[in-house]
């Protein structure tokens, strides 16, 4: 238990910073979900672009905040590009 004044505003300022950092990775990897989600029910190429970017964007800000690496939201774009890419692929083959 914090006894100091400032001990005390310090474990309130470490909740309020926790609540917004799993708010911000929950937001990050559902938004991967969707986009699997999209591929593997086989929506239109539009729909998921758009739902693509908005992951990349939450990667960026992501890794910006601290949340995680840059190197790490570097892999985990590249990995999603990728199997993007494979989709569009199968998708053309068709």
């Amino acid at each position: 238990m914090a006894h100091s004044k400032s001990a005390k505003k310090r474990v309130k300022q470490n909740e309020k910073a926790r609540l917004r950092n799993k708010s911000e990775k929950t937001r990050m990897r559902t938004q991967t979900k969707k986009v699997l989600k999209l591929m593997q029910v086989g929506e239109d190429m539009e729909k998921i672009t758009k739902e693509y970017r908005l992951a990349i964007k939450y990667y960026d800000v992501a890794s910006k905040h601290g949340l995680i690496h840059n190197r790490q939201a570097d892999r985990r774009k590249s990995r999603l590009t990728t199997k993007l890419n494979d989709y569009v692929t199968k998708q053309n083959e068709k």
